[in-house]
């Protein structure tokens, strides 16, 4: 039997539209779950973008103070997209009030921050999902598979890439993404934060790092009216950029793999430029986001002059299956976060986590909490 489970969104910029149509499609891919999400409400701060999204997508109604969220008995389980110095607030209320919570990374603005949201889940004993949707990606879960096996041999080194353009024009609006007190660290939560859970999710734990930080566009220009997704903004009076537009990072394994993480969100000339490359010491395998349907895998028996071949993943890839019935059908970004949706509402209906929990954001966040002070201080830094 199925059951309805009464949903909320917090937040309704496009994060808060991804997680709304996720919740729509979910059934449709996975129609199995024995629970269905119904829109109950969306809250939403800004003058009638609440109303707007439940007429587009029929939420029961809607509110302007999330509070009205936590105090809604209707509501069973919410998602938190709302900027990131309101996750903690928001998160440990939500959990608090009972309800389960589908939240945003990098989840605050600190450890600290991801680690209330944590205690909070864990005392309330509700579930507790984030969104590191790039490891919902079957070629990175066919990668991962691969480098369990063994077949790659011993992972020796990853590089890490996350290099965009979404903050490089230098008239791009000085909104809360780049304010410490509300957007917490620049790149490293925007991109970074899904970099290390990257990391971790294909070689484990990370044992120390070393960072270095830039910002290259010190002023943005106030924006004089509400804001949506990267917004430009010209006329408005010039402020500071308070936070990172640039980290690379060196980082030990407790393996004793090595890697580089690097991110950038002035990166001219560069859209979703995300991947990785992990070697072993049989083979190796190589992802790129923008193709993320193939997965180069070398492996075999010469070492040198060994061969890339591109594998094409089909159904028996992860999630794959659930949305094409054969290999080289393309999916995209709005598909990871509907495989998101189901662990999140699978967590809910058997009361045991499924995907990246809240311990995954507090060890991302320990690491980009080390990155800062690594750059700072000029120093490696111990994850303990």
């Amino acid at each position: 039997m199925v059951h309805t489970l009464g949903v909320a969104v917090v937040g309704f910029g496009w994060m808060g539209r991804v997680h709304t149509q996720a919740y729509q499609r979910v059934l449709h891919h996975f129609p199995e779950l024995p629970v269905r999400p119904e829109l109950v409400t969306v809250a939403e701060e800004v003058p009638g973008r609440a109303e707007e999204a439940a007429a587009r997508y029929g939420f029961a109604s809607t509110a302007r103070d999330w509070r009205e969220v936590a105090a809604d008995p209707r509501v069973h389980a919410v998602s938190v997209t709302a900027p990131n110095f309101l996750h903690r607030e928001i998160g440990v209320a939500m959990a608090g009030a009972g309800k389960h919570l589908w939240i945003e990374k990098p989840v605050g603005l600190s450890a600290a921050d991801a680690g209330a949201v944590a205690d909070a889940v864990a005392k309330a004993g509700v579930q507790g999902t984030v969104g590191f949707n790039y490891r919902n990606a079957p070629a990175v879960a066919y990668a991962r598979d691969l480098l369990a096996s063994g077949e790659l041999g011993t992972v020796t080194h990853v590089r890490i890439r996350l290099l965009s353009d979404y903050a490089a024009h230098p008239d791009s609006a000085l909104t809360w993404r780049y304010e410490r007190a509300r957007g917490g660290t620049g790149v490293l939560g925007d991109l970074a934060s899904h970099g290390v859970d990257l990391a971790r999710f294909l070689l484990g734990e990370i044992s120390a790092l070393a960072a270095d930080t830039a910002v290259f566009i010190p002023e943005r220009a106030r924006p004089t009216g509400a804001t949506a997704g990267h917004t430009l903004a010209t006329g408005g009076a010039l402020g500071p950029v308070e936070n990172e537009d640039y980290v690379s990072c060196l980082l030990r394994f407790a393996s004793g793999a090595r890697g580089v993480l690097e991110a950038c969100r002035v990166s001219v000339g560069e859209q979703n430029n995300y991947g990785f490359e992990v070697h072993g010491t049989r083979g190796a395998v190589f992802w790129d986001y923008r193709r993320m349907g193939e997965l180069g895998v070398s492996r075999g028996t010469s070492y040198q002059d060994q061969p890339v071949a591109t594998v094409f993943v089909g159904p028996g890839h992860g999630e794959y299956g659930a949305f094409q019935p054969g290999a080289a059908n393309a999916m995209g970004y709005d598909d990871l976060k509907v495989v998101e949706a189901r662990n999140f509402l699978r967590s809910i209906a058997e009361g045991t986590p499924c995907g990246p929990t809240l311990t995954d954001a507090v060890h991302s966040a320990t690491a980009l909490d080390a990155m800062s002070r690594s750059a700072a201080q000029g120093t490696w830094v111990s994850l303990g």
